[in-house]
């Protein structure tokens, strides 16, 4: 019963959860597009679904895909809005599976299903609160009223328009004209409809622009730190079973090159902003911040780790390091360095499971070398179960 916990988790783990919800939404595209371009009707419920809905359903599939897309990528960065979308999303598309009618999407149904109690199963660790920027507000205000404006308008106008007749028309010249595409099929006719299609094109452009802006401006900036070596709060907490370095070092090195030709995942959290630049370069995963604080290793999913390593060349901050990660995940196995011999007691207290001294082992390695002891892995085995 002991084992049975830990496989569970990593079988219905929030990993799993968000490769099946991403999984769907990239299946309900597909089926949405094939249900429209092949028509098919050979599935189960063909028969009983008139082929006008199967078709809607098609078109409304892919809309539905696209939002799930985007609420699994919310998903992914841990954010709870993300997971209450993705919920709400599932059973959607397995409505609009069963209702398109077609052996293209019946997986799509079954995936659907199956994510749901995977995401149903992890719903604390998908904790981040959506926070947006005044800019981000600002631009879904001008949007959504310019959208208000040029559907009440060209509808109050619709006499003076050809090809309005509906509110339906009057939103589709607003998203045509605004967005500047204007395939003409909706144009005014009286110099007073032309002085509003103006003030249209006009705020459409200047809110799209502003919400372009909003979406793009912050990527940029995340893509600038990132190559500066300055984010402090990439989301690694969709980790599991990982692997936590607790700052960068001499002595880090060799065993960070150990963990990535072992192919295991890892994270290292270090102060050394110039320094995860360089690992990043490296394509390692690195947090900027003091490995002693509880921030910065919650970002690195250190609650949900199975082994932590501090192995600097400072035992006093590998200490306090190891008092902090062993609070924040009691269970964990944490192996320390210490520099200094007369510390290793010292960080066992602070609660690190094992403590090798790197120069006490190298010594004893040169001394029995140098007496004739021809296999050192061996001598090196002997003393690390010493």
């Amino acid at each position: 019963m002991a084992e049975e916990g830990p496989t569970r988790r990593q079988v219905l783990g929030t990993r799993t959860a968000v490769l099946l919800a991403t999984a769907a939404a990239v299946l309900s595209l597909a089926t949405g597009i094939a249900n429209i371009a092949v028509q098919q009707t050979t599935g189960p419920l063909s028969s009983y679904i008139p082929p006008a809905v199967q078709q809607a359903a098609g078109f409304t599939g892919t809309l539905t895909g696209f939002l799930l897309l985007t609420s699994a990528y919310e998903l992914r960065r841990g954010y709870r809005v993300g997971w209450y979308a993705t919920v709400a999303l599932l059973p959607i598309t397995a409505v609009q599976g069963l209702v398109q009618g077609s052996v293209f999407s019946l997986p799509l149904v079954v995936l659907s299903v199956l994510s749901l109690p995977a995401l149903l199963v992890n719903y604390r660790r998908f904790d981040r609160k959506t926070s947006f920027s005044t800019g981000q507000l600002a631009a879904t205000v001008s949007l959504v009223g310019t959208l208000v404006y040029g559907t009440a308008g060209a509808y109050a106008l619709r006499e003076e328009f050809v090809g309005v007749e509906s509110l339906t028309d009057a939103l589709y010249y607003t998203v045509a004209t605004a967005s500047t595409v204007g395939y003409g099929d909706a144009a005014p006719q009286s110099a007073q409809a032309r002085l509003f299609g103006i003030s249209l094109i006009v705020l459409g452009t200047a809110s799209f622009a502003l919400a372009l802006g909003s979406v793009l401006g912050p990527a940029i900036q995340a893509r600038f730190s990132r190559a500066l070596g300055t984010m402090t709060t990439t989301q690694y907490d969709l980790y599991e079973n990982h692997v936590v370095v607790l700052g960068y070092g001499d002595l880090t090195e060799p065993l960070v090159e150990e963990l990535h030709d072992g192919n295991t995942e890892f994270v290292i959290v270090t102060p050394d902003s110039s320094r995860a630049a360089t690992l990043r370069d490296q394509d390692f995963d690195v947090l900027v911040g003091d490995p002693s604080d509880e921030e910065p290793l919650e970002a690195a999913g250190v609650g949900h780790a199975r082994a932590i390593i501090a192995a600097t060349n400072d035992d006093a901050e590998d200490a306090f390091a190891i008092l902090t990660a062993r609070e924040l995940n009691p269970g964990a196995r944490i192996v320390a360095a210490a520099t200094n011999r007369d510390n290793v007691e010292k960080l066992r207290r602070a609660g690190a499971d094992t403590v090798l001294s790197p120069a006490l082992i190298g010594g004893r390695l040169l001394v029995r070398s140098a007496l004739g002891e021809s296999d050192v892995e061996d001598i090196a085995e002997r003393i690390m179960k010493e």
